[in-house]
């Protein structure tokens, strides 16, 4: 069975090379590219793990996090934050309680996404 991820970004090409380099590694992906759905998808795909940008077009991807982090059947799912802006880094260090449980600065490496991927699925 295929492991599910959830890619939150408003960049659509950053989507697509997210939707199609992980299937390539064998994921199922689905992409959402606005922050304020992600609950009703978390809810209806149930995935397992989350790729979360932290600025999305409005919408503060950290307060996401927090949120799906409070709830008890989303706690669980690791989120790993995916951000061109540095100091979103912090974020997952700043916050105790909803944090994300990793961080990865764009432009990436990919097999250092893959590596974290990994990571969080198998802990």
């Amino acid at each position: 069975m295929y492991k599910k991820i959830l890619a939150v970004d408003d960049d659509a090409d950053m989507l697509e090379f997210l939707d199609t380099l992980l299937v390539q590694y064998g994921y199922e992906v689905k992409t959402l590219s606005r922050g304020e759905r992600i609950f009703n998808a978390v809810s209806t795909y149930k995935p397992d793990l989350i790729l979360l940008d932290v600025m999305l077009g409005g919408v503060d991807g950290s307060m996401i996090c927090s949120a799906l982090k409070a709830k008890a059947e989303t706690r669980d799912i690791p989120v790993i934050f995916v951000s061109g802006y540095y100091q979103a880094a912090s974020k997952i260090y700043n916050l105790e309680d909803g944090a994300a449980d990793d961080f990865l600065l764009k432009p990436f490496n990919i097999q250092s996404l893959i590596s974290k991927i990994e990571f969080q699925l198998a802990a």
